[in-house]
């Protein structure tokens, strides 16, 4: 894909706009189940709203290209598994970001132009910290707690109702609930002083310390033993309150707050003014208390809202935010230590990070001796170096960041960091695909770095789906190494009962339980081709394309002799991979890389025959149509069907639609204003039919 994040949004044309918007989509989802669902998120606060505020500047200029998908129109990301969901009686939904002073007057200015007011009306606005943890809901039925639920993708949350009642200072009844449903939303935080205790006995016990108390807090209260989220001293901030799903049952927002207060939940003292000077004062007063040791929990900014119920309820909703409340964000806090080394990381999706040590040095309160310098592109750009002396920021308060050198001119300098040709974890071939600025290790399985998400990925519900081993039980295995790779899958039961130590005698399995996992292991020997090339995890080659490939080889010994062959460069086999019709240059390149990894031959072979049977792919084609088998091209305007459905109705008939035409094609068919395929079809002899010719060919023509 062409890197068009370079150019202005301004200068971009319609069809790069519309190949970054649906990047932007893919790139923003995947950091978003990494936030929401995993509590580990794989970029800094800053950098994923520079690709939101990209996102909806290049939607503004071309709406008729916004995706359904587009992520103006999500929150979060979806309920994890292993939650019961619960539906939220209205959508929880984020709130738009201001950087600067600005963006909040614009915000103010919007407001007094949707109402409609005047300059001398006053506008009264409530600020109040923005606590860094998880939004939960909370229900109160009869005055008493019923559920618990996070966000989730703001429709549906995960039912944590046993962990929040954990909780310490959260009521489990309220006292004169007025006899009405309730909804009470806040934050679920850790203080710092908790965060280091709790950080402190990890340590103790030899387990991987938290990364910051937001992410301790989150990955507390999703915790499936409810017994574990009560050693946490977890915390409650309410900030809203809704009543019998009115939100107009108080006057003011003021209000509720007061009500919750006296119900026993705490509640940040909002700020209340109309004048905006004084309310931007607050967020300059806050940012320095919280640079200090007078806040004893995370904020990562001040919460704008109009304080009138009235207005709040006419000013609505707009996509994923209301319109009444905007949150401004702090700046990233800053200092400056002396790089010592740079080092490769290997990510679990396979993306190699140069991270930067660094002679210890506190930001924001938290040490820090190393911290990511994101890609070469970005190592380049700064020309940063070993032994330079860098300014770095906690970027979102999360992930650490080197922003630039203090002093790039000096003439002693060490020379600029190489990247390595191979894999640092498991020397497998290292890949950079044009338009991309991220390396990636094609090891895949067979990488260490990489293995437990692809396990993970390779026993899923689309892929083996092997009942009883889910993430949690991956993890466990692979983290004693009985489970390292798709081979140790099956034969752990015959490894299981050459052990002294097995598993039916593990602490919370049994004998029962140890025979239902291998049963469902056993069950799973034979997969079909398409199910088995999704499991192998192949950078963009997702279910749809999984499909198209089993659909053209048909069987496990075709599909890998032709990869193999057109991965040694033989021009005929790569020629009938980038002719399939949605088989792109980026998603073929990755299927070759993969082929081209020794590394990866060997698994196969050691997977495939000896472990594991792959069934052909079976359609519900008529094999007895005329183009079963046949190689067909579309090409031109088509006028009775789309080209979509021209295609589907192809394949359901047995035919290879293909994007090219070449000696192999069998059919063309060709629409009005067609170009070059049609001219290339008769100068190879390749039969060319009309739309109406070929829809009486397939025996679905109009009489």
């Amino acid at each position: 894909m062409k890197d068009t994040s370079v150019i202005p949004v301004g200068q971009l044309t319609a069809d790069e706009a519309a190949l970054e918007l649906k990047h932007l989509s893919t790139l923003i989802a995947e950091y978003d189940r990494a936030y929401y669902e995993f509590d580990s998120p794989f970029v800094d606060d800053a950098t994923y709203d520079k690709l939101r505020i990209r996102n909806k500047e290049i939607e503004s200029r071309f709406p008729l290209l916004i995706l359904p998908e587009s992520p103006s129109y999500r929150v979060g990301s979806r309920p994890a598994k292993g939650f019961s969901k619960v539906l939220h009686r209205f959508p929880m939904l984020s709130l738009d970001n201001a950087f600067d002073e600005e963006d909040v007057r614009e915000f103010v200015a919007r407001v007094r132009r949707f109402l409609g007011l005047g300059e001398e009306e006053s506008i009264e606005l409530m600020a109040s910290p923005k606590i860094d943890g998880l939004s939960c809901s909370l229900v109160y039925i009869d005055g008493q707690l019923k559920t618990a639920a996070t966000r989730g993708d703001g429709e549906t949350g995960e039912d944590i109702t046993q962990n929040v009642k954990t909780i310490a200072d959260l009521p489990h009844s309220i006292d004169n609930p007025l006899d009405k449903v309730l909804e009470i939303r806040g934050e679920v935080y850790l203080t710092h002083q908790d965060f280091q205790l709790l950080n402190q006995q990890r340590e103790k016990a030899e387990e991987p310390l938290l990364a910051n108390p937001r992410n301790a807090a989150a990955g507390s209260l999703r915790q499936l033993d409810p017994q574990i989220t009560a050693s946490r001293p977890l915390k409650f901030f309410a900030y809203s309150l809704t009543i019998d799903d009115n939100p107009s049952y108080f006057k003011t927002n003021e209000e509720s707050l007061k009500k919750l207060a006296g119900w026993g939940f705490s509640v940040v003292p909002p700020f209340k003014s109309c004048d905006l000077d004084k309310l931007l004062a607050y967020h300059a007063d806050l940012e320095k208390k919280r640079s200090g040791s007078e806040l004893d929990f995370d904020i990562d900014g001040v919460v704008y809202k109009i304080n009138r119920s009235d207005w709040q309820d006419r000013l609505g909703f707009v996509a994923r935010a209301p319109r009444w409340a905007i949150a401004y964000k702090f700046p990233a806090e800053q200092a400056q230590t002396t790089l010592r080394q740079i080092v490769i990381q290997v990510g679990r999706t396979g993306v190699l990070t140069p991270v930067a040590q660094l002679d210890p040095v506190t930001v924001g309160g938290v040490v820090v001796s190393r911290a990511t310098l994101h890609n070469e592109d970005e190592l380049r750009r700064k020309d940063i170096r070993v032994g330079d002396r860098v300014m770095i920021q906690r970027a979102g308060d999360v992930i650490p960041q080197v922003m630039k050198v203090i002093t790039p001119e000096r003439q002693e300098r060490s020379d600029p960091f190489q990247f390595p040709c191979r894999c640092p974890v498991c020397d497998s071939l290292i890949e950079r695909k044009e338009g991309e600025v991220a390396y990636r290790c094609t090891g895949g399985l067979i990488c260490k770095a990489q293995a437990a998400l692809r396990l993970r990925h390779f026993v899923s519900r689309d892929a083996f789906d092997i009942e009883g081993l889910g993430a949690k039980h991956i993890e466990t295995f692979f983290s004693l190494g009985m489970i390292t790779n798709p081979v140790d899958i099956f034969t752990l039961e015959h490894r299981d009962r050459e052990s002294s130590q097995s598993l039916s005698t593990w602490e919370g399995w049994g004998q029962k339980s140890a025979d239902n996992l291998f049963r469902a292991i056993r069950q799973k020997r034979e997969i079909s081709l398409d199910r088995f090339i999704y499991a192998l995890g192949i950078h963009q080659i997702g279910q749809t394309t999984s499909k198209l490939l089993a659909r053209r080889y048909g069987s496990y010994e075709v599909w890998a002799h032709s990869m193999k062959e057109a991965s040694a460069g033989n021009s005929t086999f790569l020629e009938e991979l980038i002719n399939i019709d949605g088989i792109g240059p980026g998603m073929a390149e990755d299927l070759l890389y993969f082929f081209k990894e020794t590394h990866n031959l060997d698994f196969l072979a050691r997977l495939v025959g000896p472990h594991i049977k792959v069934s052909d792919f079976k359609t519900s084609v008529d094999s007895s149509s005329p183009v079963a088998g046949k190689t067909v091209v579309f090409t031109g305007s088509l006028i009775s069907l789309t080209r979509a459905e021209a295609k589907a109705r192809a394949e359901m008939l047995g035919a290879k639609v293909s994007s090219s035409v070449s000696v192999k094609t069998d059919y063309v068919i060709v629409g009005e204003e067609a170009g070059s395929k049609a001219e290339k079809a008769r100068q190879l002899g390749v039969r060319t039919l009309t739309e109406t010719e070929w829809l009486h060919f397939i025996g679905q023509g109009k009489e």
